[in-house]
């Protein structure tokens, strides 16, 4: 019995691995966060396996799937892009599998937050990721954290609140930290922007963008990568 954690394209399909493809052609089932998502995955590569849905909704079947682990199936789990157990409910099926005794094993891949530090131009040997900034409620006291970190902070954003974002980021003291966006990371139309909070809220306001985003934000004093 094994859960196979299966890291999949952020964007361009062509960016599976060899090995994800071979571990997604010989499990049994296929637990995932969005069953249409992961369905052009797998018909990319003429894949066909029994799908059902797992995400922070749906976490009462944490027991039905370890329950089919312990039966003896062999499970994958993947996210909707990307790595999982970041930003998605991963972790918490990987602890209640482990305390069973099920074999886990990680099938590594992209990674937003990997792909938007290697092309961001700063030393990435530390940093810190914050997930999504949250919506309303802790919001000023998150930006102001982030400011006071002294590693870069990747976090995600979505395209209508990153005006916000950099409204609060300037009205916190931060209108000169250099700041890296990353959107339609890997896909046809990617486009990875780079300057100041101020240059980029001037960018952003001419050419809204959309979708969800990555985004780095240095410290107050950033060294180029050597």
């Amino acid at each position: 019995m094994s859960l196979y954690i299966v890291a999949t394209p952020i964007g361009n399909l062509e960016d599976i691995t060899w090995r994800a493809l071979d571990i997604l052609k010989s499990v049994e089932k296929i637990y995932c966060e969005d069953t249409r998502r992961t369905k052009i995955l797998l018909d990319r590569f003429t894949i066909k396996k029994p799908l059902e849905s797992f995400h922070q909704h749906s976490l009462g079947k944490v027991a039905k799937v370890v329950a089919e682990l312990k039966d003896g199936r062999e499970i994958a789990y993947l996210s909707d892009a990307g790595t999982p157990g970041i930003q998605d409910p991963g972790g918490q099926l990987v602890a209640a599998a482990r305390q069973v005794g099920v074999r886990i094993v990680p099938i590594p891949g992209p990674s937003a937050v990997t792909t938007l530090l290697s092309v961001a131009g700063i030393a990435a040997d530390r940093f810190y990721f914050a997930g999504f900034v949250p919506t309303k409620k802790g919001r000023k006291i998150f930006i102001k954290k982030i400011l006071a970190t002294d590693v870069p902070v990747v976090i995600f954003e979505t395209a209508p609140r990153l005006t916000k974002l950099f409204d609060q980021l300037i009205a916190s003291g931060g209108a000169e930290r250099s700041i890296i966006v990353g959107r339609e990371l890997t896909k046809k139309f990617e486009e990875i922007s780079v300057g100041s909070v101020v240059e980029l809220q001037t960018m952003f306001t001419t050419e809204p963008p959309r979708g969800e985003l990555t985004v780095v934000i240095c410290p107050a004093s950033v060294y180029t990568a050597a």
